[in-house]
């Protein structure tokens, strides 16, 4: 990565760790991050620990694959073992990996995933397998281009909050392809070693969007309900601020300091922006009505005469 004065904004270093001379002992890291998600032998997806003299972060995947990134987000290793690949690698690095490197530089950024509506963009927060992905690709088979899926960074400047796009493709669940396409086998795997599929955006009608764009609205993914839903509702700003903050991306690697930082962006975010909490129905077949109340509601907030028609 290399900005217009052509030096390095990330150093990337492939198929080694920071120091082959130095093997870090076990008791000088400590276990900051352990995955809800496991393999088949219950093995957690994903590790993460802190040097303990705060210089790195180390990454462990259950397949072996490792990263270490430096404090100050300028470097980042990886190391895998032969039963893996590149590809296999990059599938982690193009998403929560970069996202963390991103954190590390002090970009505030979402667990969420964004879509374009008009020339802004909207934002679908929510823990894991609250279906952030997942309604970003219905957005997208409606004509929707996808700016980022899971990690929504944001950038303040004095005209509001921007989302900076991210990497051309969606990650889904195979339920989630099934739900979508009628078949989980519609879309390929990332890799043999990883479940989930990729939907590459420029494939079955989508669209990437590749530039930054106002963040219009926040919604809050809230909890699945059997009766009058889908439905949106309003957020207090106390409320959507406590939301957030539980929502971030990789809120764990964060030390007081960077939190305040961050607990004060989201302040001015929850003040400018707005925040609605959406319910989906726990029928997986009413995902477009959870897609056309989107729709309403966001017009409702940007257009309110032409919501009424």
């Amino acid at each position: 990565m290399r900005s217009s004065s052509d030096a390095a904004d990330v150093e990337f270093h492939l198929g080694v760790s920071p120091d082959l001379k130095r093997e870090i002992p076990a008791d000088s890291e400590d276990l900051t991050y352990t995955s809800s998600y496991t393999d088949e032998s219950g093995n957690p997806a994903l590790r993460i620990w802190k040097t303990a003299d705060g210089g790195f972060l180390r990454l462990a995947y259950y397949d072996g694959v490792q990263f270490w990134l430096e404090r100050e987000g300028k470097s980042l290793w990886a190391v895998w073992p032969t039963a893996s690949t590149l590809e296999d690698t990059a599938s982690y690095l193009l998403g929560p990996v970069l996202g963390l490197l991103l954190r590390l530089r002090g970009v505030t950024c979402l667990h969420a995933s964004a879509v374009s509506i008009g020339n802004r963009s909207v934002a679908f927060v929510g823990s894991e397998g609250a279906g952030k992905s997942t309604t970003a690709a219905a957005f997208a088979r409606q004509g929707h281009a996808v700016i980022s899926d899971d990690v929504v960074a944001l950038v303040e400047s004095p005209e509001g909050f921007r989302v900076m796009p991210a990497y051309p493709h969606l990650c889904l669940w195979q339920d989630s392809v099934e739900m979508l396409y009628g078949s989980g086998d519609v879309l390929p795997q990332f890799s043999t070693r990883w479940e989930k599929r990729r939907l590459a955006l420029g494939d079955q009608g989508t669209r990437f969007e590749n530039r930054s764009l106002p963040l219009g609205a926040i919604y809050l993914l809230g909890d699945r309900r059997p009766d009058q839903a889908p439905f949106a509702e309003g957020v207090r700003p106390r409320a959507g601020l406590l939301s957030l903050v539980a929502d971030t991306f990789a809120n764990k690697i964060l030390d007081r300091e960077m939190r305040a930082r961050e607990f004060a962006v989201l302040g001015r975010l929850v003040m400018t922006v707005p925040i609605r909490r959406i319910h989906p129905c726990k029928d997986p077949s009413r995902l477009e009505d959870l897609c056309a109340v989107i729709h309403q509601d966001f017009a409702s907030l940007h257009n309110p005469t032409s919501a009424r028609l």
